[in-house]
């Protein structure tokens, strides 16, 4: 919630009301449009400016059935998004015929790795209606201090038209900062859709 400024002290008297400034607010930094893109990078706007980013998925869609959507980081000017990961993945499923299922995304994590991290299970690209949506949290990418944790929460259509709520947790395992993220399908490209970036105040 923000709080509103009254440029004058006294309520009675006040003539305008000021910007509102609060904790929490999002700050639209950018918005990259997929187009038929074997990548997606965002290579500024990630500064020390917040202590919050959040990356915002809306209908990725795959060129190639069955795709991942997965990410990296790197630091400075570096564009070899190898980072050093330790992370977790685990999801929910529900069936169109109405079969469910917990679990752990075993082949999703990694262990001091330096790959692409998984923020889904497949999503089916057969059919139009068939995409990802959701967000990916990174906190205080600019520390000099602390390694850089990260949660990713996604929902898609996928393996035949079963919902899956995806969900990804971890950390960079480096106290540089990073400075621009690289976003792919883990096969193909990403046919359509929009990443936005926000600064959280």
């Amino acid at each position: 919630m923000s709080i509103i400024k009254l440029n004058n002290r006294a309520l009675r008297s006040a003539t305008a009301v000021g910007t509102t400034t609060g904790l929490g607010d999002m700050a639209f930094i950018s918005k990259a449009t997929a187009s038929s893109s074997s990548t997606i990078s965002i290579t500024s706007g990630i500064d020390s400016t917040y202590k919050e980013y959040v990356f915002i998925f809306k209908d990725i869609h795959p060129g190639t059935d069955g795709s991942r959507l997965k990410f990296q980081a790197d630091t400075g000017t570096n564009t070899n998004y190898n980072q050093t990961v330790t992370s977790l993945f685990f999801y929910v499923q529900q069936g169109e015929s109405d079969d469910t299922l917990l679990a752990y995304g075993s082949g999703q994590h990694q262990v001091q790795g330096t790959g692409f991290q998984d923020l889904s299970l497949n999503i089916d690209s057969d059919g139009n209606d068939s995409s990802l949506c959701g967000y990916l949290h990174v906190f205080n990418p600019s520390s000099s201090t602390f390694v850089k944790h990260f949660i990713g929460t996604t929902q898609c259509v996928g393996n035949g038209y079963y919902s899956f709520g995806n969900y990804s947790a971890g950390y960079f395992n480096t106290t540089t900062a990073i400075t621009r993220f690289q976003f792919k399908m883990s096969s193909g490209n990403i046919d359509a859709g929009t990443i936005s970036l926000y600064g959280i105040t």
